[in-house]
């Protein structure tokens, strides 16, 4: 794999060593220490994934990469190359720290995001209950033992919002790096066009918040977002398809700890629980 590093980025200098990187739940990423150059991210796929919620692309993260290399939200691209381990996507480290607190820098980033004219070609999230229904519907579909949460949803039909906002799709706090220029986006490989209801309800999933900052955010907290993304009807839109988002969450937390991953145990129950309320609001 370095050998391929090397051959594909021919003017950077070889790192002189390498560290592994934690917290991604999919890929397997080192940090490339460079000596008076900046230091790489070098990102190992593992294939295509069969997750329900979010897919595993190579090819989406180095075209949106590219897109955004005017935007400083998001690592600066050096190379995409396939070696004898699998695909590799190569950009620069954006040092810093996780995203712990601060909801209201999270929705001035994603506001920006949302305002991005999309690329051609990318994949497009369900928009309006009848497809978050069926969504819902596939992910129990793979679970053993499903619960019954499809008739636990309101029955109106909110309609697709035809909207073709960019979307990250993957906006958990695992994925925010804050540094002394702002907040920043990473692992893009899952990007999607639609509805913004959709990086909306996975940043304020509180299974998320769990897996990611070991805490749920707080009512006040979800309020800053709100305010600081200042779109009344995009709020009072995800308000009315709440009730989807944490069904899809709690059917998607299942399906993990099915497959080996009991650390979601909370999180399905923080998601059913928050749909229980989303129900009496």
């Amino acid at each position: 794999m370095i050998a391929a590093f090397a051959r594909a980025l021919p003017d950077t200098p070889l790192p002189s060593s390498w560290e592994p990187l934690f917290g991604g739940r999919t890929n397997m990423a080192w940090r490339g220490i460079c000596e008076g150059a900046p230091d790489v991210v070098l990102k190992l796929y593992r294939g295509a994934a069969q997750n329900p919620l979010f897919p595993n692309d190579p090819a989406a993260e180095t075209q949106l990469l590219k897109i955004l290399a005017t935007h400083p939200m998001a690592p600066h691209f050096c190379a995409s190359f396939e070696s004898e381990d699998g695909q590799c996507n190569v950009y620069e480290h954006l040092p810093g720290r996780l995203w712990q607190s601060d909801t209201k820098a999270v929705a001035a980033l994603m506001r920006d995001l949302h305002r991005i004219p999309p690329p051609t070609g990318l994949r497009q999230v369900p928009d309006g209950s009848s497809e978050l229904r069926t969504q819902i519907e596939s992910i129990l579909s793979r679970c053993s033992e499903p619960p019954d949460l499809l008739s636990q949803l309101p029955a109106r039909d909110i309609a697709p919002c035809g909207r073709c906002a960019l979307l990250h799709s993957d906006i958990v706090p695992g994925n925010l790096i804050e540094n002394d220029k702002g907040l920043h986006l990473i692992d893009w490989q899952c990007p999607a066009i639609g509805d913004p209801c959709e990086d909306i309800a996975i940043f304020l999933s509180p299974a998320m918040q769990i897996l990611y900052r070991g805490e749920p955010l707080n009512q006040a907290e979800i309020e800053t977002f709100f305010a600081a993304y200042d779109d009344a009807a995009t709020a009072t839109r995800y308000q009315s398809l709440v009730p989807f988002y944490h069904a899809r969450i709690a059917a998607y937390c299942l399906w993990q700890m099915e497959h080996g991953q009991p650390e979601y145990r909370d999180g399905l129950q923080l998601e059913m629980a928050a749909l229980q309320r989303s129900l009496k609001a």
